[in-house]
Parts: C-alpha cells; sequence; structure tokens
C-alpha cells in the first residue's frame, strides 16, 4: 500500500510517502513562508527525487484537525484538489493523534499540546500498549489507545486531568515552549519535554496512522472530507459577539 500524506495544520509544513512499512520519502519545514507556498512545491520535490507516479497511490491521508484555520483549510484543499484529479480515497487523521504517534513505544502517557491561544490548547491524552506478537520487525509492538479524546481546553485544566490520572507524561507539540513554565510549576506527576526531532507534525506519523486507518475501512471521498476544527474560528465568535451586542 503507498499513501501520500500531508499535514498544514500547523507550524511545520509535512509532505511524505510510505510504501507498506517503507518511508520513501519525508520533506519537513518550518521557516517563514505559507503553506500555500510550500506545500504542493514540496510534493513535486520529492516527486522529481524518487521518481513518484502520484496514479500508483492507493490514497491520500491528510491532518485532518484540529489545528490553524488556514493551515487546515491549505492542507484539506490540497488533499481534495489531489483525490478529486487522481480518482484517490483520503484517509483523515486527526492532528493530535499523529503528533501522540512522533512518541510510538513510549512507556508514559503522551499529551499532544498545539496552542490554540486564549490561554487554551488542542489536546488529548494517549498511550502505548506493549503487545506481543510476531512482525516483521519482531515480535513487540504496540496498540495506540486513547485516555483524552482530542479537545479544546486550558492548559490550567488539562494540567489538573494529568494530575488526576497520575502518571508520568510526554508533552509534544509547539505549546510546549508557551506552557513550559506553567507546565513545571503545576504539574504534580514527572515529565518529559520532547525534543525538537519529535515535537512537530510529521508526514511520516500521519502517514503511519492512515495505513491503520485504512486497513479498519476509514476512508472516504475527496468530496466528503472537511477539517475538523473542534472550536470556532477567531472571526466567527467576533461575528457571534457582535450579534449578542445588537440585540
Amino acid at each position: 500500500m503507498k499513501i501520500l500524506a500531508l499535514d498544514s495544520s500547523g507550524l511545520v509544513a509535512s509532505v511524505a510517502i510510505m510504501e507498506d512499512d517503507t518511508l520513501t520519502a519525508e520533506y519537513t519545514i518550518q521557516y517563514k513562508k505559507t503553506h500555500s507556498q510550500t506545500l504542493l512545491p514540496m510534493l513535486d520535490e520529492i516527486g522529481k527525487m524518487i521518481e513518484l507516479d502520484l496514479n500508483t497511490i492507493d490514497a491520500i491521508a491528510v491532518a485532518a484537525g484540529p489545528g490553524s484555520f488556514t493551515g487546515l483549510r491549505i492542507g484539506s484543499a490540497t488533499a481534495k484538489g489531489l483525490g478529486l484529479a487522481l480518482k484517490k480515497p483520503l484517509i483523515a487523521v486527526p492532528t493530535i493523534e499523529g503528533l501522540a504517534y512522533n512518541m510510538y513505544g513510549s512507556s508514559q502517557l503522551i499529551c499532544p499540546i498545539m496552542d490554540a491561544r486564549r490561554g487554551q490548547v488542542y489536546t488529548g491524552v494517549f498511550e502505548f500498549l506493549e503487545t506481543r506478537e510476531e512482525h516483521m520487525f519482531g515480535t513487540i509492538s504496540y496498540e495506540f489507545q486513547t485516555i483524552i479524546s482530542r479537545c479544546a481546553v486550558t492548559m490550567d485544566e488539562m494540567i489538573l486531568r494529568l494530575n488526576e490520572l497520575g502518571r508520568s507524561v510526554a508533552f509534544v507539540g509547539d505549546g510546549i515552549p508557551v506552557f513550559a513554565d506553567k507546565i513545571k510549576e503545576d504539574l504534580k506527576v514527572p515529565y518529559l519535554l520532547a525534543p525538537a526531532h519529535r515535537n512537530r507534525q510529521s508526514a511520516a506519523s500521519v502517514a503511519m496512522l492512515a495505513q491503520i486507518y485504512y486497513r479498519q475501512g476509514k476512508i472516504q471521498t475527496a468530496q466528503e472530507h472537511q477539517p475538523e476544527y473542534l472550536r470556532l474560528s477567531q472571526a466567527e465568535r467576533e461575528r457571534i459577539e457582535q450579534q449578542k451586542q445588537q440585540c
């Protein structure tokens, strides 16, 4: 199975090609340019480097949110356009789960935190349960489990819930530099802040989860796909507030 994966849900733009258990290519960048300027050129560059025929892919995976409203729309539009042109199914991978999958095999709870502004984070809590079964890499593998489903909450609330769980936790995501001091002050359990090569979105992680979802039948057409925002955009919130003031 060959999957093209895209992630433009946050600060990072990332494109990957994965065929079965081989990551053929990944191009990730976090710089000044917008995702609309980088995503398709990155795919084009990868295609040239590995002599990719897009017609040979089986599905297109996209980080479906939550995240940056603009970034999600760019990723969604790109995936939908490719899906329509190539007549390929889409696999929507929640951004939070994709981030958590960066820490595959960790014995700690995994808590992705994406800065959602106004003191809030897009977050959730996950873990990897060890299983023993024969596969190509050995006899140990891990099952991805959800402890707290993805949500938009204040960091204070997330820390409270983590303290209640009472287990060591690894944080991953662009919320780390924003909330590192708060975590240090208020978290009562041991914790790890993911290092630079693990703490941002990765299209490779999106592709790995997409393979699992594909086998579970979690696919959709390009027409069906919509980003998952979890909350209203700032413009929508301001419009609602103005309507309330006019009443």
